[in-house]
Formats: C-alpha cells, structure tokens, sequence
C-alpha cells in the first residue's frame, strides 16, 4: 500500500504533466529536440532534487518513491523521463555519497533546482558491461589527476555541466584498478566528438578525455571502488524499469480506449475475445512487472539489493516491449503512424533492455548467484536465496 504522502507525491507529479500536456508535446522531442521546458517545470515542484540529501536542497526520498514518479512521467513522457532519470540516478547518488563537503555543497544545490545537469560515463567502443576492461585511464600526480580515454552512448552530453565518468586509476589491471572521476565539460581536453540520434528521440553521445587535468579531489573513488561504484548502480537498474513500466502502463491505456472507440462491422473491436485476451495478458504482465519492481526498490538501503534489481530489470524491461508491441497491433495500421502516442511509446521501450545493463548480462549475473546459493531442500522459502 503506497503512504499518502507517496500517493500525493504521485497526484502532483500527474496534475503536472496533464496541466503541461507532456504527452501531447512528447512527439516534438523525437528529433532529439532536449525537454528543457519540463524539467524546468518538474524542478519547480522539487522533483530534480528528491534523490539529493535535505542539508543540500533536496528531498532525500528513498529508491522506491523516486521510481514510483519517473513511472509517472514516463507514462506522459519518455524523453522527458529519461531527463530527469539523470537527476535521480547514479551520477547524482556517487556524488551526494562520495565527493568531497565542499564539491556537495557546490553541485548538488544546482541539480535540485535545475540550474545544472549531471551525466554518467560509462560505456566504451569496445565494452559496455565488461567494465573491468575499460581502458579509460586516470594517472593521479600530486594534486593533480589526468583523465585519458573515450566513452561513448553517453545521454545529456550537450546538457550536462558535471560528469561522473568510470575509469581505471594509474593504469591498475582489472576490476580493482576501477574508479570514478567528476570532470566539467568546460576543462580543457574534453570534447565531445560524435552524436546518435536514437529510436526514441533523444541524442547520445561520444565524448572524449585528452589528457585532461582535474583537482585531485574530484578523483571520488580510486583503485578498489568497483564494488561500490557497481552498488550505486544498482539504483538505475530500478529507475530504468520504472520508466520501462510507466511506458507499459501507457501502451495500455492507449489499447483500452482505441478498441472502446473503434468498431468492425457495427460491433466495438473491444466485444473480441480475441482482443479481451491480448489485454487481460497485458494486464497480468503489467501488474507480475509492477510486483517485482517494487520488491526490489524496497529493498534499498541506500542501494537496491542487486539480485532483486536484476530480476525487475530484466522482466519489467522485456514486459514493456511485449505488452507496448501488442498495444500497437490492436491499434492496426493507425498505430504505425505517428499520429497515435503508440508509436512514439514503442519506440522509446526498446532502450530498456540495452540501458543500465543488458538483459543477457543480467540473467548471467542472477544464473550464478542461483547456482551457487539456491537449497534444493528448502527451494523457494530458503532464506538468503536472494
């Protein structure tokens, strides 16, 4: 049962996106045109800040109830979800748990108002996942570190002024040798060299780091954060399916009032057994989705537990596909237009099994954790399964 003030939470971020008809303006952003005007409009009423400590201008919410609002946007909005995913996620969580008083006290402020925005670098042109072999280097001397290497499908790189980029510290081999950098897009050697227009609208980037030069004190983690870099980050792998469940919520809704509305032969497509199955599936998923999603963001403490996480992501992300597919079939040939909201929803979908960690990479991480803890004796209620 969601609190009141959850569901309040919730009520204002709705009235919101209603009153600034996010979902009616959503297909202007599918040229990759940034939603600046709704984040503006979603900072106002705190939105930007709930993932940032009180003592810095936000909010402080836990997991669940930062998914629970992008769920709501992404029912109006996923480019504008994606925007504010960026404040709530791991970026800004690295920084609030990990920067130096002085640094906090600077950045966070501004991102809970919407003065700046935050990005994270991760991915590299030859891995994604397998962040043990970045080759992004930082070399620390003195007061001083230097940050060299390429990261690419970075979101908000036109946009965002601080970015928390993943990388290996004085050349250290392996999954120890990895840590974190906070880099300003004005230093001198950043530069963001490539842009790609995605499915659902909105742009990444490649960025590269030649040799630039930053304070010690923006080195947030050195060799052996790994572990802890990866804990953080277990916070996008709820965020991310939220927005993967709004969207689904949102393909339904468009199902639910086409086939009322539409009518074959004198009788409303919705009459259709056939069709009666296609949304009582779609609902059932929905709601499996829903469970599991909240499960998991419940669990954190700060951080989401990472098996339970994996297990949402990876079945949220591939309901939302098959549910919003099967949305935009009763929709027929309308809804391979873009005149009907199902199409631009069906577009946006896709990126979830891709971000925050793949589907694949998923399960192989869930398989292992269930091979080497699951009790055949007590199975299911074993405690520590999961």
């Amino acid at each position: 049962m969601l609190t009141e003030d959850q569901r309040a939470l919730i009520g204002a971020v709705r009235n919101l996106c209603k009153a600034k008809d996010f979902k009616g303006h959503s297909i202007k952003y599918l040229d990759g045109t940034y939603p600046a005007e709704n984040l503006k409009a979603l900072a106002a009423i705190g939105v930007l800040g709930m993932s940032i400590p009180e003592e810095y201008g936000g909010s402080n919410l836990p997991v669940f109830d930062t998914a629970l609002v992008l769920e709501e946007i992404a029912k109006n909005c996923y480019p504008t979800a994606m925007g504010v995913m960026s404040s709530l996620g791991v970026q800004t969580r690295v920084i609030a748990t990990y920067a130096p008083e002085p640094m906090k006290q600077d950045i966070l402020p501004k991102v809970a108002t919407g003065e700046i925005a935050l990005a994270v670098c991760m991915t590299e042109p030859h891995a994604g996942t397998d962040v043990p072999n970045y080759r992004t280097n930082t070399v620390i001397k003195g007061d001083r570190a230097i940050v060299q290497g390429v990261k690419t499908l970075i979101s908000k790189a036109n946009e965002a002024q601080w970015f928390v980029v993943f990388t290996r510290i004085d050349g250290t081999p392996g999954r120890d040798g990895i840590g974190c950098v906070l880099v300003n897009r004005d230093s001198p050697g950043f530069e963001v060299t490539a842009r790609y227009h995605t499915m659902g609208g909105e742009y990444l980037a490649e960025i590269q780091f030649n040799q630039v030069e930053v304070p010690v004190e923006n080195v947030l983690l050195r060799q052996g954060g790994f572990k802890k870099l990866l804990t953080a980050f277990n916070t996008q792998r709820c965020l991310n399916p939220s927005i993967s469940l709004g969207m689904a919520e949102a393909a339904f809704e468009e199902a639910i009032n086409y086939v009322r509305e539409r009518t074959i032969r004198g009788q409303h497509v919705s009459e259709f057994q056939g069709i009666q199955w296609k949304l009582a599936d779609m609902y059932r998923d929905i709601e499996a989705g829903r469970s599991l999603l909240y499960r998991a963001a419940l669990t954190a403490n700060p951080f989401p537990d990472p098996h339970e996480a994996a297990i949402a992501k990876m079945f949220v992300n591939e309901m939302a596909i098959r549910v919003t597919n099967e949305a935009l079939q009763v929709h027929g040939g309308y809804g391979f237009t873009d005149d009907y909201p199902i199409s631009r929803i069906y577009r946006g979908v896709r990126y979830g099994t891709l971000g925050g960690g793949a589907t694949e990479a998923l399960k192989d991480l869930v398989g292992k954790k269930l091979v080497e803890s699951f009790d055949p004796v007590d199975g299911f209620l074993s405690q520590g399964t999961f």
